[in-house]
C-alpha cells in the first residue's frame, strides 16, 4: 500500500520488497520518518501486481525470497527496461548471487543487520542518481521534441553546425548561398532555444557525432 495520502511533498519514493514483515515494517516507518514516500510489498509476485509509483523511486530489495528472488526480480525489471535503482538487503547472501547482482548494475548492498544511518545514507545516493535519471530522461524527451520541429533541410544543416562547420563551408556542401545558410541556422537556432553555436553542440551535439 502507497503511503502519504495527503500528496505531500517526499524526497521520492522509496519500495520495499521483503518476506519479513518486521523488517518490512521497520524499514518503512524510518523512510517515511525522514520524509520518503514508501511501499512495501512481500515478495515479488506481490510487487509485480501494482505498478511502480512515478519516479524517482528506489527499490530496497531483499536477495533471498520465496518464489522469485531477488535477483530473478532484479532481471526482470531490467528485461523490462526499469530504470529505478536497486539496493539489496542481505544476510546470507552468496557469492554467485553478488556477482550477478553486480553484473546487472545493483547500486548498492545493505548486509543485515544493517543499522538505520547505513540504510539511510545508501537510500539517500541512489535517490539522488535515480532524479539525476529522471532529469536526463526529461531533457532528453525535450530535446527530441525540438529537434522534430526542425524542418528536414534544418535538421540536415543543423547536424553540420554541430560539426563546426561554417555557412560558406555548408553552402558548399549544400549548393545554397551563404546568405539561405545564415537564415536556416537562426531558424535552428530559435526552434532550439539556442543562443550560441556551443550551446546547441551542448544540446544535440552527442546525437550526431555517430551519425
Amino acid at each position: 500500500m502507497l503511503s502519504n495520502p495527503d500528496n505531500l511533498p517526499t524526497l521520492g519514493h522509496v519500495v520495499v520488497i521483503d518476506d519479513d514483515a518486521s523488517v518490512r515494517r521497520s524499514v518503512r516507518t524510518l523512510l517515511e520518518r525522514v520524509g520518503y514516500t514508501v511501499s512495501a510489498h512481500e515478495g515479488a509476485h506481490a510487487f509485480l501486481e501494482h505498478p511502480l509509483p512515478s519516479a524517482p523511486a528506489v527499490l530496497l530489495l531483499d536477495m533471498r525470497m520465496p518464489g522469485m528472488t531477488g535477483v530473478e526480480l532484479q532481471a526482470h525489471l531490467k528485461n523490462t527496461g526499469l530504470q529505478a535503482p536497486v539496493i539489496f538487503m542481505s544476510g546470507d547472501s552468496r557469492p554467485d548471487e553478488i556477482i550477478t547482482a553486480m553484473k546487472q548494475e545493483a547500486f548498492d548492498f545493505l548486509l543485515k543487520p544493517f543499522t538505520a544511518q547505513a540504510m539511510l545514507a545508501v537510500v539517500a545516493r541512489a535517490m539522488q542518481a535515480a532524479q539525476q535519471a529522471l532529469h536526463q530522461a526529461n531533457q532528453k524527451q525535450i530535446i527530441a521534441k525540438q529537434l522534430q520541429q526542425l524542418t528536414p533541410r534544418e535538421l540536415e544543416i543543423c547536424k553540420w553546425m554541430v560539426r563546426g562547420y561554417s555557412n560558406k563551408q555548408i553552402a558548399a556542401f549544400d549548393g545554397a548561398a551563404p546568405a539561405t545558410i545564415k537564415l536556416h541556422r537562426a531558424h535552428v537556432m530559435e526552434k532550439m532555444g539556442v543562443r550560441t553555436l556551443p550551446e546547441l553542440i551542448d544540446t544535440v551535439g552527442t546525437q550526431f557525432t555517430a551519425s
